[in-house]
């Protein structure tokens, strides 16, 4: 931060995480400090059609998945929090929270409740939020590329710890669901 609370110095930036992209789109990108100070990190399946790497599937790779790690530390670079699901998981990632997951390109946690609320753009079909209960301990499996939305996908057998979303809605009323916040109020 600069002396303004509100604005960034942009000198002071690190870089602390990168990852190869294998296509050009499906590349997630969101990035929003959790109710626990924790940094949670989307990133989409690396893109193509259909996640041709199965990398939403893969507990081995950081595509198609939400990361959390902390950067609260001196260094240039982050821990992974004691308490993230696959850290002690053989040949997982320690940095994964949530897996299974398109493209994640927009989420966020209700100011109210600490619940996580997930957009996933989908594939040729359907658009789908994700919802994570704030007490969750992580490492919800949302299924793609076996399910887009509650849909086989003919990939594969929906995988036996799939969380199916809160809601869904067909490429009939829209594409790319990108998002947003939780709201309460009435103007909207």
């Amino acid at each position: 931060m600069s002396d303004d609370p509100n604005v960034a110095d942009p000198a002071s930036a690190t870089t602390i995480l990168t990852q190869q992209q294998p296509y050009s789109n499906h590349n997630g990108g969101h990035l929003v400090f959790g109710p626990d100070g924790y940094l949670y990190i989307g990133l989409g399946d690396g893109g193509s059609q259909g996640d041709p790497h199965d990398n939403g599937q893969n507990l081995g790779s950081l595509l198609g998945k939400i990361l959390r790690v902390d950067v609260s530390g001196s260094s240039d670079t982050y821990s992974v929090p004691d308490d993230n699901p696959f850290i002690s998981v053989s040949g997982a990632l320690p940095e994964i929270w949530a897996y299974g997951l398109r493209n994640p390109w927009r989420f966020s946690f209700d100011r109210e409740t600490g619940d996580l609320w997930i957009g996933d753009v989908g594939g040729s079909a359907w658009e789908e939020i994700n919802y994570q209960p704030a007490n969750w301990p992580g490492g919800a499996n949302y299924g793609w590329n076996r399910v887009e939305g509650m849909h086989p996908t003919g990939t594969g057998n929906p995988p036996a710890d799939l969380i199916l979303p809160v809601a869904e809605y067909s490429h009939d009323y829209g594409v790319s669901i990108t998002g947003g916040y939780v709201y309460r109020g009435q103007q909207i």
